[in-house]
């Protein structure tokens, strides 16, 4: 009962708001065992306090085009749990950018960081500015109006803000120079994603990608299976796709298909990942140039992205975006013999597929706990610069496969606890509950 009142009193608040609603309905509701269990978190209202962002800063962010020309666009920061740490998570510079999205994102993001182990609450922002197609001036201008306002709610020890879709190693330096000039302090610890020359982390561009495959292979074992020989397919072809894609293939699998937001290609020899580096890292062009390079490969235009499932595959690995994975895409990789899927983007798979999933009892390695690593190599990007010290990146890999395979094992305890079996979604929902409930009643109601 209780449980059935904090959902339909958040949903009443935030009726306007899709992505939100679906983030925490697929939190509160694997958490019923735990409500069950705990009836003193009614009275403590503990469920509608964790639903609830402790802050909402949302501002105008106005700047100059090539032609002179005064654009605006709306900026957004969510700081939304800080009961374990600063504040931490990304900024994202794209169309979609609306205070739903902006909210979803800081919620997962508290579990995600919690399941690190490490000391840091969650938060998210960005803004509805879009990168694509505009100069190197303009984008830094962009970022310098941006950080303009953004600096005065941020800190090394409030909140610290990295990148996300849209916001790479150049927005970074932008905002971090930015930062630095308003403040007139070096303190490098207040953005993470920074460039190797001032302040950065070894490994911290292939963390999301790698943790995403270290949780998969953990997972893979203790179900008695191998990642090694499989067929994957994975969408996407920014960062988190494309370090995912390298650590499969060290590992022996096989990934034929990857995408981008106006279609995929497959490869059946096998994804040539150099080539795609070349084009999206270098180049930052359209993934279709790869069927014009490599012969044999298909390139398949697609504008809702969804062509990508219709593939053969034993391993499905969603690493675009939100909701890219409905019931008819779930249906269709199961008939087509998935068994295991990770999510490397943030809800890249809606409720309906997830529960399908699990009825037909698919792996899957969920958002929060699978695609972590990228938080937790910030995290320790944090602790080098407080060291005023570098790890090199083999210490940092270790670091994040340890990491990684903590977290694996955390939802699995809980999956066990629970009487759950192999539902990880779950697993990682409830034991990062565990975690931050605990914190916030420790520190009483504030």
């Amino acid at each position: 009962m209780y449980l059935d009142n904090v959902l339909k009193m958040v949903k009443d608040k935030n009726s306007n708001e899709p992505e939100f609603l679906q983030a925490v309905y697929e939190v509160l509701t694997s958490l019923k065992p735990v409500i069950e269990k705990h009836p003193e978190f009614e009275k403590q209202a503990l469920l509608e306090r964790i639903a609830e962002p402790e802050r909402l800063i949302m501002f105008r962010v106005p700047w100059v085009d090539d032609n002179g020309n005064v654009q605006v666009n709306r900026g957004f920061r969510i700081q939304f749990n800080g009961a374990i740490g600063p504040y931490k998570g990304g900024l994202r510079f794209h169309p979609s950018v609306n205070q739903s999205i902006m909210k979803f994102l800081a919620f997962e993001q508290c579990f995600k960081n919690a399941l690190t182990g490490l000391p840091i609450g969650g938060g998210k922002g960005g803004s509805d500015f879009d990168p694509k197609g505009k100069s190197d001036m303009e984008i830094m201008r962009f970022c310098q109006s941006f950080m303009s306002e953004l600096y005065k709610h941020i800190g090394q020890d409030v909140d610290v803000p990295a990148g996300d879709i849209g916001v790479g190693a150049r927005e970074i330096g932008y905002m971090f120079g930015q930062y630095r000039k308003l403040r007139n302090a070096y303190e490098a610890g207040v953005l993470t994603g920074k460039g190797l020359e001032y302040g950065g982390s070894l490994a911290r561009t292939e963390a999301t990608g790698y943790g995403l495959i270290y949780f998969m292979r953990e997972m893979l074992k203790a179900n008695n299976l191998d990642i090694k020989g499989k067929t994957v397919i994975i969408s996407g072809s920014g960062n988190v796709a494309i370090y995912a894609c390298e650590k499969a293939q060290e590992y022996g699998a096989k990934v034929v298909a990857m995408s981008d937001s106006n279609g995929c290609i497959y490869d059946a020899d096998g994804i040539k990942l150099d080539v795609v580096k070349q084009i999206k890292e270098v180049e930052r062009g359209r993934i279709k140039e790869y069927a014009n390079r490599v012969s044999g490969s298909v390139y398949k235009e697609d504008t809702d992205c969804r062509n990508i499932w219709k593939i053969k595959a034993d391993i499905a690995l969603p690493c675009a975006t939100q909701n890219e994975i409905n019931l008819e895409d779930a249906k269709t990789l199961v008939a087509n013999g998935v068994m295991a899927v990770g999510e490397g983007a943030n809800m890249p798979t809606n409720i309906e597929a997830i529960e399908y999933f699990l009825e037909k009892g698919v792996l899957l390695a969920p958002a929060k706990a699978a695609n972590a690593g990228g938080v937790a190599t910030s995290a320790l990007e944090m602790s080098q610069n407080s060291m005023r010290y570098s790890w090199t990146f083999e210490e940092v890999d270790k670091k994040l496969d340890d990491i990684m395979t903590n977290i694996f094992k955390a939802c699995q305890k809980s999956a066990e606890e629970y009487g759950l079996g192999t539902n990880y979604v779950a697993g990682a929902n409830i034991a990062a509950f565990d975690k931050i409930s605990k914190a916030m009643i420790a520190q009483g109601i504030i």
